[in-house]
């Protein structure tokens, strides 16, 4: 059997021991690197090249999803599995739409985690296909716009599913013939408008858009 590489993102460093303890029990996953913030993840994940990124939905410095959406963005052969804590349908969705191939909570059992990340390593989901669905659904109809949505162009709207789905800013210019510094600006536009900080956030509100 070819082993399992994993790094694993968590700003608590009693959690990232006790999974990487666990996981080397099982004699088939190895644990190849650690980090933890975002920043440090997204240096040293393509460096040691894991099959899976166990990522924290919640750090210091960001969060697990948009570490997710980077990393597919760049290096879609990483599997990216979000662990968290709070069990958030809006932190859900927004995981699916940046690319991520499972969600759980730090609460199940430690066997449930190694079959997740043998799962996802095998190539496969752990996203239920109804999930899914309801989130794409969610994004193409919507329900009734609200006021701060309405508040936003035609090209800011356009923009702003392309965030959904997990385009970086070059990849947006690129996608709809623009600089990336203007696309740039457009979405921190988007972020004032929508009164929201993150793109992640920004992910999960494009799904109210009414088409």
């Amino acid at each position: 059997m070819s082993t399992v590489r994993v790094f694993l993102l968590d700003d608590h460093e009693i959690v990232r021991r006790g999974i990487r303890e666990m996981l080397s029990e099982t004699g088939d996953i190895d644990v190849v690197g650690e980090a933890s913030t975002a920043a440090e993840a997204l240096r040293r994940i393509p460096a040691t090249r894991p099959s899976v990124a166990v990522l924290d939905a919640r750090l210091e410095d960001g969060n697990g999803i948009d570490v997710c959406r980077d990393l597919r963005s760049a290096h879609p052969e990483i599997g990216c599995l979000i662990l968290t804590s709070y069990d958030d349908d809006d932190a859900l969705f927004a995981a699916i739409m940046a690319g991520a191939a499972g969600y759980l909570l730090k609460q199940i059992k430690g066997t449930d985690l190694v079959g997740a990340i043998r799962t996802i390593a095998s190539g496969r989901s752990l996203l239920d296909p109804a999930v899914t669905q309801r989130v794409l659904t969610r994004l193409r109809e919507g329900p009734t716009e609200d006021r701060k949505l309405s508040t936003l162009g035609e090209r800011e709207r356009q923009i702003l599913v392309l965030i959904a789905e997990g385009l970086t800013n070059r990849q947006i210019a690129g996608r709809i013939h623009l600089s990336e510094k203007t696309v740039k600006n457009y979405v921190s536009a988007i972020l004032e408008k929508l009164e929201l900080s993150s793109r992640t956030q920004a992910a999960v509100y494009a799904t109210r858009i009414d088409k």
